[in-house]
């Protein structure tokens, strides 16, 4: 195994966990020149997967985002189920559900085949990485990547740093962001970050604005769009990221940071019923396009 200290992004990239943002992580660190490993518990998520960074990787090719070949892009991505994939990996990022019990599960098996010289990292949008860390024998090692989604238009990473991140992994951290075209935003551990914490904020509120018939959605949305310059309200954000996914993420800050973000009766009744958004294809807005099996 090699960490290239001399590249900008390790030669060799694993991700755990090949759905929607796992093959994001994967699509754009492949667009930087690592080989790159998906690893999923079976192999039709396997399967499943490697289609959706291949299909990010064609888009990528008919936009002209990058002047690489499309057999040459996917010659460098492989998929398997067996995490000793991962140790010939200068760095692997964490990219399963946001559920504690089951990342610390995850980045403990993951650490057991790492060379000593590999980086770990988790896309946890709101979880400590110190709570994770405390799994790990190696926590110098170890910090947050938070992507978002859609992972090739977002041009934000947040770089999470725990008590115990090596000043080392933060400038390599800096640089492989950097690598990929987007910007680092470096915050220290905190319930949600800076970004999730804002983010599900408005959302929240937005949703109470909505129960109490304020404005409709698409009224609500607009007023941010069109008053505060955001790309896309919070409600569409919300079908976008996922209802269940901010739910979790909602529960998590009220009982970390108080009651403030308690999540509003109508985003709970949504989760309930199946309405989780774009990829359920009905959350605040209707996704036509969007089958109820979409990744």
């Amino acid at each position: 195994m090699s960490t290239d200290l001399g590249r900008n992004v390790p030669a060799r990239v694993g991700v755990l966990g090949g759905g929607r943002m796992g093959a994001g992580i994967a699509h754009a660190f492949c667009l930087a020149g690592s080989g790159v490993v998906v690893v999923e518990r079976d192999d039709a998520s396997a399967d499943a997967g490697l289609a959706r960074v291949t299909q990010a990787l064609a888009r990528s090719v008919d936009r002209g985002t990058t002047a690489e070949p499309l057999a040459g892009l996917t010659r460098r991505v492989a998929v398997s189920t067996d995490y000793a994939e991962f140790s010939s990996c200068g760095l692997v990022v964490e990219a399963v559900p946001e559920d504690l019990a089951l990342k610390r599960q995850a980045l403990r098996a993951v650490e057991d085949v790492l060379d000593d010289a590999a980086w770990l990292a988790t896309n946890t949008s709101s979880l400590s990485v110190d709570a994770l860390a405390d799994a790990l024998q190696r926590p110098d090692r170890f910090c947050g990547l938070h992507f978002f989604n859609p992972v090739p238009a977002s041009t934000l990473i947040e770089v999470v740093l725990g008590g115990r991140t090596s000043g080392e992994l933060e400038s390599a951290a800096r640089s492989w962001v950097a690598t990929l075209g987007k910007t680092p935003v470096v915050v220290r551990d905190t319930p949600g970050f800076a970004s999730s914490r804002l983010g599900v904020a408005i959302a929240l509120e937005a949703m109470r604005m909505l129960e109490e018939g304020v404005a409709s959605a698409e009224d609500i949305d607009a007023a941010m769009v069109l008053g505060y310059k955001h790309p896309v309200g919070p409600l569409r954000t919300t079908d976008i990221v996922g209802l269940d996914v901010r739910l979790g993420i909602a529960e998590y800050l009220a009982s970390t940071l108080g009651p403030r973000f308690t999540p509003p009766a109508i985003l709970r009744e949504k989760v309930a019923c199946g309405d989780l958004g774009r990829k359920s294809g009905r959350g605040f807005f209707d996704w036509d396009d969007a089958p109820p099996s979409a990744p």
